[in-house]
């Protein structure tokens, strides 16, 4: 009999300890998963992805000399949208981004083979964002002429020539928020000759030769993917940035402006060409550059020129790549993407074969077939839990309903670049939100598999991007506007 009882309470125990063994497995499990979930997901309301009309000016960058405020052009931060409604027009916005993304492929159409790709003082603006034309979405404000006059321009890093519109505006101006700029009121003001050396620049900048006006006046003309079109003249100026000063600054002085353009002045090159900014204060900032786009239209980060102090040691730096065809933007080797935290098995050669560029100007990231792809399918099967809807955008094809969510949780999207860089990207740049209730997978395939990658602007939101010319590299840190 006792040993029976014996049997009978070691059975007992063995199946407690086994049941306390499956229990703490369970709770280690359980454990385990909600640190994946912390770690891979955003959590978010969904009530706080609505875009706000209240301007928050307590996010201004970081306290440079050569430092600029960036807004976002539809945003509340925007002096000509304070006393309207704020009302994005998406299907307009998407179109023109279409637009410039194909008029990038365009340049990039005769060079099939992704092989050819190879490899101070500050100043910070505020940067704002913008997006009614081809040229760029996020604005900021320097100085033009003696006495200076400020002028709002949108800035891009896939254009060389910077514009504004002047007086007397001989074809036609659009409407502006600053006065248009009189070249005759500044003391600093030059027309450039043609034909000259300078003048023969203009090829190169704008993609259309050179012309002469009937008094020998260089005449510039850009031409934009969404039809809009600057022409004028080809002149030399004071530029102001903050308290630096850029003497003889080569830009267009537009006198016929026409097209979508709204609000704004004209336009800031940054691109890699002899007559961006970048090339032509090079003396003064070592051809050095950073900017955080805003996270939010209704906030504001900054565009820095120059380096102005140790780079921060969080900024991951990779390499940047020349590309032959575009050899004024700015290329990089992305290799990889991961969604939730999981790499997505794209073979690397399905990005090298076309290469990638970063543009400030492109809002929507666009990705070989093959790799856009695979992060919709992964993308869609662990948001599998929110009902998808379809949308009135040809641009997306992931789209959910969150009219009966309170929350959403959204996993992680990282993108990895050559160098051994992964860049985690913002929760705001994951989804694109087209009204109160209904947000997309904010990334689009290309039509053609031999067009190549673009790292579009709402990816970059909340990451201070830096840009190193010389020493042909670009960083990125993310929180980079706080």
């Amino acid at each position: 009999m006792a040993s029976r009882i014996s049997s009978l309470l070691m059975c007992i125990l063995y199946i407690y300890s086994f049941s306390a063994f499956l229990c703490l497995h369970a709770h280690e499990a359980r454990e385990s998963a909600e640190n994946y979930q912390l770690h891979h997901y955003h959590t978010v309301q969904v009530s706080s992805l609505i875009p706000s009309t209240t301007c928050n000016a307590s996010s201004k960058g970081p306290k440079r000399e050569a430092s600029l405020t960036v807004i976002h052009k539809y945003g509340p931060c925007f002096q000509s949208n304070k006393d309207q409604l704020l009302v994005l027009n998406h299907t307009e916005i998407l179109l023109q981004d279409q637009s410039r993304v194909n008029s990038i492929h365009s340049k990039f159409s005769k060079n099939l083979d992704g092989n050819k790709l190879r490899e101070s003082q500050a100043t910070t603006l505020p940067a704002k964002s913008g997006g009614t034309i081809g040229t760029g979405n996020y604005i900021v404000t320097v100085g033009l002429g003696t006495p200076k006059t400020n002028q709002t321009l949108a800035f891009d890093t896939g254009s060389d020539l910077t514009w504004v519109q002047c007086k007397p505006c001989a074809r036609q101006c659009y409407q502006q928020v600053d006065p248009i700029f009189d070249p005759s009121k500044s003391t600093s003001y030059t027309n450039i000759s043609c034909p000259t050396p300078l003048c023969s620049q203009l090829t190169s900048a704008t993609g259309s030769p050179r012309q002469c006006s009937s008094n020998s006046k260089c005449i510039y003309v850009v031409r934009y993917g969404d039809r809009s079109f600057t022409a004028g003249y080809f002149s030399t100026e004071r530029l102001t940035i903050t308290s630096d000063v850029v003497d003889n600054f080569i830009f267009g002085c537009g006198q016929d402006n026409e097209g979508l353009f709204k609000g704004f002045a004209g336009l800031l090159g940054l691109g890699r060409g002899q007559v961006s900014l970048v090339q032509q204060a090079a003396q003064k900032y070592k051809k050095f550059f950073s900017y955080c786009l805003p996270s939010t239209i209704s906030s504001m980060g900054y565009l820095t020129l120059g380096k102005g102090r140790e780079v921060s040691s969080f900024v991951k730096f990779t390499p940047l790549l020349t590309l032959s065809q575009g050899p004024s933007f700015y290329g990089l080797n992305l290799i990889g993407i991961s969604v939730g935290g999981q790499r997505l098995s794209i073979p690397t050669s399905v990005f090298s074969t076309v290469g990638t560029i970063i543009d400030s100007g492109t809002i929507i990231t666009r990705l070989p077939p093959t790799a856009y792809s695979a992060l919709r399918t992964s993308f869609r099967e662990k948001m599998r839990n929110y009902s998808m809807t379809s949308s009135n955008s040809s641009l997306f094809d992931t789209c959910y309903d969150l009219s009966k969510s309170q929350s959403v949780s959204i996993p992680s999207i990282s993108f990895f670049f050559g160098g051994g860089v992964s860049v985690d990207l913002n929760k705001v740049g994951i989804l694109y939100i087209l009204s109160q209730t209904e947000a997309c997978l904010a990334f689009a395939g290309n039509s053609n598999p031999s067009d190549i990658a673009i790292f579009g602007n709402e990816q970059q939101k909340g990451l201070e991007v830096v840009y190193d010319v010389v020493g042909r590299k670009i960083g990125f840190r993310p929180g980079g506007c706080s």
